[in-house]
Parts: C-alpha cells; structure tokens; sequence
C-alpha cells in the first residue's frame, strides 16, 4: 500500500539506492526519524531529536499550540489593526472635505441617539480639523503598536471599539436635554485613544513597571480636556472608564482560562454601556 502524502518513487540506480519521495532523481541516505522515509538535504527539517522531513515537520508544527504573549495574545509580525484603523480615519477625513454632510451624518449628537444608534462609534472615524487628525492618528500608532501585538488582534479592536461606545455613552449620559450640549455634535477618536491610555496604564502595572510617562501624558491630556476650547472631557472620561475596565479584565483574567475570560469581559462590559445608554433613553 502506497502512502499519498509520501509517494514512492523508482531509483534511479536500481531498487536496493533510497531516493528522496520530493525529489525521485536524489539519492537520500538520512531517513526521517519520524516516518523513517528517506531525505534528501534539500527537504531535510532539524529537529530537537534527529532530523524530520518537511512533510512530518509541517506537520508537526500545525499540530503544535500556538504561542502566545505574556498577556495571552498570538505573536503578530505588525500591528495591522492599527494600520487599517489609522487608515479608515484618514480615509474618512479625505471624505469629509468632498462630503461636508458627512459629519452631520455620522457625528455623535445626545438628541439623535436613539433614532441613529451607529453614531455612537462611527464619530470615532470624523475628525474637526487636520491637528485634531494628526493628534489622534499619533497616539494610536504609538499605542496601538506595542498593544496590538501584546493583547492579540481581536482584543485591540474589541478595546478600541469599547473604549469609542464608552466615549460616546458619557456625553450621552452627561449632556442635558434642552441645552447646547444636547445638540451638539462631537467627532473624533478621542475615546478610543484615551482607553488605550488606560489600557497601557494597567499593563505596565500589571507588570510592575515604571507608569511615570503615562501617568504625565494622562494629566496633561486631562488638563487640556477640560480648558481647551470644543474639547469634549466627557467623550475622554467615557472612553477612559470603558477601556480601563476592559483592560483589567485582559491583564488580570486567569492565566488557564484568558481567552474564555476575555470574551465573557468583552460581551460584559458590552453589555452593560448598552444598558446605560437605554436607561439614559428611558430617562430623557
């Protein structure tokens, strides 16, 4: 019976020479120390025992659990999330000078909250001017590049998902009916970064390092938030509770079980600013 994944093949000089199954004209004299098949160098793997052919070795490999970082995330080579994060605004910002409507379309403002509920995170992708832009885009790439690969794909986003509803869910919560602030409409990232703050935060103390820089750039944002002219503080706050709650669940969730952790955290926190915006619909 002849195995499909290793065919045989004819000697090339008779039947009693081994030949490599990969290259039949190679004659291999080191044999797999898996399927004890012959090798011929070109297709010869190293191993911790011996030498493996590359059919056992790749197999092995897919077999093998993947590793992870020191937070449970899989190693990625770069951080494509923040890449296609950085580029959907800087698309979306080109938009807006074709489109100027764009803004009012999908901007975050109290009054049309409940009518047009995707307001809540789309605003995260408009930006009021080129400073605004450029202030934003370099705190997530900053950030975004050591939190991507650390936290894994899929939790970056869910944080910075989290982090713009949370962002979007305080102005909701502290704006009043009838006032300016119930009309106006807010654009920006802001809550998305200031959870990555937040998040970056709790990882270096997570890890018992030095939090001197972050807790600097933190005032400082916080100061500016508040006596800085059409600066929404409460899309900062927001965005800062919602992304610190996640990220402790990230950094302290149970070794043997993280990822199970993680996604009941993400669907709770979820979860629960979906309820504060409807109790605060119920309250208006």
């Amino acid at each position: 019976m002849t195995d499909l994944n290793h065919p045989a093949a004819p000697s090339p000089e008779g039947a009693g020479v081994p030949v490599c199954p990969r290259h039949p004209g190679t004659v291999a004299y080191v044999r797999c120390q898996r399927c004890e098949r012959p090798t011929c160098p070109a297709c010869q793997v190293p191993g911790a025992v011996g030498i493996h052919c590359v059919d056992c070795a790749r197999r092995a490999s897919s077999q093998r659990r993947g590793a992870r970082t020191a937070l449970g995330g899989r190693p990625v080579a770069d951080a494509l999330a923040t890449k296609a994060l950085i580029g959907a605004c800087l698309l979306v910002y080109a938009l807006q000078f074709f489109l100027p409507s764009l803004t009012l379309a999908l901007g975050f403002a109290p009054v049309v909250a409940v009518a047009e509920p995707w307001r809540f995170v789309t605003t995260a992708l408009l930006h009021a001017s080129l400073m605004h832009l450029a202030f934003n885009m370099w705190a997530l790439w900053v950030l975004g590049t050591v939190l991507e690969p650390l936290l894994g794909r899929w939790r970056f986003v869910a944080l910075c998902l989290i982090s713009a509803l949370g962002g979007s869910t305080a102005i909701y919560w502290l704006a009043s009916p009838g006032t300016p602030s119930w009309w106006t409409v807010t654009v920006g990232a802001s809550g998305a970064v200031f959870g990555l703050f937040a998040t970056m935060f709790l990882v270096q103390r997570r890890f018992g390092r030095d939090t001197t820089q972050i807790v600097l750039l933190l005032v400082l944002n916080a100061v500016i938030s508040v006596v800085g002219a059409n600066i929404s503080w409460q899309g900062h706050l927001g965005g800062l509770l919602a992304g610190g709650a996640l990220a402790a669940i990230y950094a302290w969730a149970p070794r043997e079980r993280r990822q199970a952790v993680g996604l009941m955290g993400t669907a709770g926190v979820g979860l629960l600013l979906l309820v504060l915006i409807a109790l605060r619909a119920l309250l208006v």
